[in-house]
């Protein structure tokens, strides 16, 4: 490349002066007032706004309280917790903020993109984004325009090119002049899209919103009856919001406030783990995960490359030593492999003729220098070795080396000239010499894989090193002992079929392109799979892109970084099995919240269904319907997604999941309530003065002990969610954790003092119960301990509905 010299300092004042500036404030994520738009302006909190509103005019300010807190505690929480994100991913954006190298006054100078003006000159290097739009105007590059078109091939760009914002420099090295800067860049465009926060539902959530629009729809209809029975039987107006209001209670805001919690716990874990959420469902995503892809470079190994040994060929060892030296000290396109060799090869950098830089998809590259005929040529040896013949004892030499996990190359030399513009391997190589680098395994990489193996996580190793290399240091690292190896040439030759045979067969994949990389990872999810890939260098992107879950290194490329899920601060690759174990964790908290909230709503539905044909009543008041949710729901569900352990769940979905353990506890729970509720409800109508009529009965005491029935029930169902002890096993596994029975416990007991303290006992519209009513109450809960028992460990509901445990 020739000597750029750039702007001067009074041009670039000038550009300034001339507002030719790049920089633009770019949103990185939403603004405040979105955030509580977002969280307040909801079809469910107008529904429960307008509940309080009618609640005040009819003068009934305990019950408006109430409505408001269910709104308000899920806002603020939701809002708290999004604030806090859009924060951190203010600040991960400006940590992570691409630098710019200029040339200025002929000299490169390190600064901030928004210090880049118009006629600006800038260097590019492979894994550099390319941060305005402009035209090459020395050098040459090869760029990954994919996230602009979506075309995975590399693109070459020479002299007189255009490149584009937002795409990346995969091989080479070029100086660029930029022709488009700030809000006419194809970068602003893409960056308003791609950095400002999306909101993705992870497939947890969208089962989820199914459950609530479902229970929405059940809502409306129940409050179209009540309005029917309104205006046909003329009920008094504060009843008729009493029900509304016990109605609106069906859609489980509370569900969301635990998600939430859940969702906020896990990225503060995560964070104290060395461990980067970038995206919302990245959390989701690692509760499914059960193939992880490697990339053997800068993932099991620290990627820090060492030159081990040169051995000569028909070249005294001192000469191949010099041309090493001056060849890595001469190219434009430096690496790990170009560093290593100058630290053990003193050089002179010397002019060239040409260069084609080193890519993944090659695996060589070359130099022609000016004074010296020919070109040398570095590369894979089982690449190379398609020009010429090595010697048997060469080749023998090169074996054992890759055997012992060694990366080996060969440097050669032809007098032919390669084109940087159409790069071709020469036909007549000549070999000079064979380099082996050692690449340091890292400390942890041995216990980290068996936390993925605890994990029931299936490990494939991809890498474009030679298969025998990668198989070795996996041995090192107590990869398996059953190592199915398969190089990228023998995948090439596979049809389709064969192909998805491979990528789920073999474990270890050799000197494969970043094309076929990309292809396994997409395989791998069309079988089916749920797949993690991790990656460091610009050849992985494509296939992070593929990948269900991308996780990238904190020093890895800014390519690989600004698509991935997920980054591994320093480089933590130990935190890898937490990170997934976490990801079970969270799923499994919020599942075993969503089922009490599904027993809860499933039998208020019924049991005003119930209530209406058999007595013709509403079973509750807003304020019993608070108290219910209250103790027993939203209390024991803020404890559980923190308290939650790792664990795979059954390999079933989440409806024949909810129906095995919700069916059985909302069906012997109606009928236990329903019976006691009736029972009180007789017994009152038998007490009633001869003169007084039935649409006078005092409902008070019934609803009192509905209530109790229901808290009592609700809360003994937490030891058979989370069972201490076998005796409570039924619906779910053993978990041996006393905690969730305790909290159980302690509201019991918080209950209690509510209907022991007339103050609160009256605020909350509750009958003062006497102790042979909460004694027959207690018993009957624990009677239905034992039926709910029963019907789990019979399997009654399973086979009759045909729900497979499996």
């Amino acid at each position: 490349m020739t000597q750029v010299q750039g702007l001067s300092d009074r041009e670039v004042n000038a550009q300034i002066l001339a507002g030719n500036t790049n920089n633009v404030k770019l949103p990185t994520s939403r603004s405040y007032w979105r955030i509580f738009r977002e969280n307040l302006f909801t079809f469910v909190n107008a529904v429960f706004l307008v509940i309080s509103g009618v609640f005040i005019l009819i003068r009934r300010p305990s019950d408006a309280v109430f409505v408001a807190a269910v709104i308000f505690s899920g806002v603020i929480i939701g809002i708290v917790q999004e604030i806090w994100a859009k924060r951190k991913l203010d600040e991960i954006a400006l940590l992570s903020r691409p630098q710019a190298t200029l040339i200025r006054n002929g000299n490169p100078i390190i600064c901030d993109p928004t210090d880049i003006v118009l006629g600006d000159s800038l260097l590019v290097r492979p894994g550099d984004q390319i941060l305005v739009d402009g035209r090459v105007c020395d050098g040459r590059i090869e760029v990954d325009e994919s996230l602009l078109t979506g075309e995975s091939d590399l693109i070459p760009k020479t002299v007189g090119d255009q490149v584009y914002s937002g795409s990346f420099c995969a091989s080479g090295q070029a100086h660029y002049e930029a022709q488009k800067v700030g809000t006419e860049t194809v970068a602003y465009q893409l960056v308003v899209g791609a950095r400002e926060f999306r909101q993705v539902y992870t497939p947890l959530q969208q089962e989820i919103n199914l459950i609530i629009r479902v229970l929405l729809l059940v809502a409306l209809f129940l409050w179209l009856l009540v309005s029917i029975g309104f205006i046909s039987r003329s009920q008094p107006f504060n009843e008729v919001i009493q029900r509304v209001a016990v109605i609106a209670g069906l859609v489980p805001a509370g569900l969301l406030i635990a998600i939430t919690l859940a969702y906020a716990t896990g990225a503060v874990r995560m964070l104290g783990e060395n461990v980067l959420i970038q995206q919302t469902n990245a959390i989701e995503s690692l509760s499914h995960v059960d193939v992880l892809c490697l990339d053997k470079t800068g993932t099991l190994t620290t990627n820090q490359i060492e030159l081990q040994a040169i051995y000569p060929i028909e070249r005294s060892e001192a000469e191949l030593h010099t041309l090493l030296g001056d060849y890595a000290a001469s190219t434009r396109s430096g690496n790990k492999t170009s560093d290593a060799m100058l630290i053990r090869c003193a050089g002179y950098q010397r002019s060239l003729r040409s260069e084609v830089p080193f890519s993944s998809e090659r695996k060589w590259s070359a130099i022609s220098f000016q004074d010296s005929p020919g070109t040398y040529v570095l590369g894979a040896p089982d690449v190379l070795t398609k020009c010429f013949t090595l010697d048997p004892s060469v080749s023998t030499y090169i074996e054992k080396l890759t055997h012992h996990g060694l990366r080996v190359v060969l440097f050669a030399h032809s007098l032919d000239v390669v084109s940087a513009e159409i790069p071709f391997l020469p036909a007549a190589l000549t070999p000079l010499g064979v380099l082996s680098f050692s690449d340091q395994l890292r400390p942890s990489a041995k216990e980290t894989l068996q936390g993925f193996v605890q994990a029931g996580i299936t490990i494939k190793i991809i890498s474009g090193d030679h298969p025998q290399t990668v198989a070795a240091l996996a041995t090192q690292a107590g990869f398996a002992d059953d190592i199915r190896l398969i190089s990228g040439a023998e995948l090439a030759q596979l049809d389709p079929a064969q192909f998805a045979q491979a990528a789920r067969q073999c474990n270890v994949f050799g000197r494969i392109t970043p094309q076929q990389k990309a292809k396994l990872v997409r395989t791998l999810r069309d079988a089916g799979h749920y797949v993690a890939m991790t990656g460091d260098g610009v050849n992985d992107v494509l296939s992070l892109k593929q990948a269900n879950l991308g996780i990238a290194m904190e020093s890895g490329s800014k390519a690989t970084r600004g698509i991935a899920d997920v980054v591994l601060l320093k480089d933590s690759f130990a935190s890898l099995p937490h990170m997934f174990l976490e990801g079970q964790r969270i799923r499994n908290g919020i599942l075993d919240a969503l089922k009490l909230f599904m027993v809860r709503l499933s039998c208020v539905t019924l049991l005003i269904f119930a209530t209406a044909i058999v007595a013709d009543s509403f079973p509750l008041m807003n304020k019993h319907s608070a108290v219910v949710t209250l103790i027993g729901v939203g209390i024991p569900t803020m404890f559980i997604p923190i308290w939650a352990q790792p664990g795979e769940q059954p390999k079933r979905s989440l409806v024949r999941s909810l129906l095995h353990f919700v069916l059985p506890a909302t069906l012997t729970i109606t009928l236990v309530a329903l019976i006691i509720y009736l029972f009180y409800f007789v017994s009152a109508a038998l007490d009633l003065p001869l003169n007084v009529t039935m649409t006078e009965l005092d409902f008070t005491l019934p609803r009192t002990a509905l209530v109790t029935t229901l808290v009592f029930c609700e809360l003994l169902l937490i030891p058979f969610l989370k069972p201490p002890t076998r005796a409570w096993v039924g619906g779910e596994p053993l978990s041996g954790d006393w905690r969730y029975t305790l909290v159980a416990v302690v509201l019991i007991f918080v209950y209690l003092l509510i209907l022991l303290v007339p103050p609160v006992r009256i605020f909350f519209e509750l009958s003062a119960l006497e102790t042979a009513d909460l004694l027959f109450l207690g018993l009957a809960a624990i009677e239905w301990c034992f039926m709910a028992r029963w019907v789990w460990r019979s399997r009654f509901f399973d086979r009759f509905l045909g729900v497979s445990l499996e």
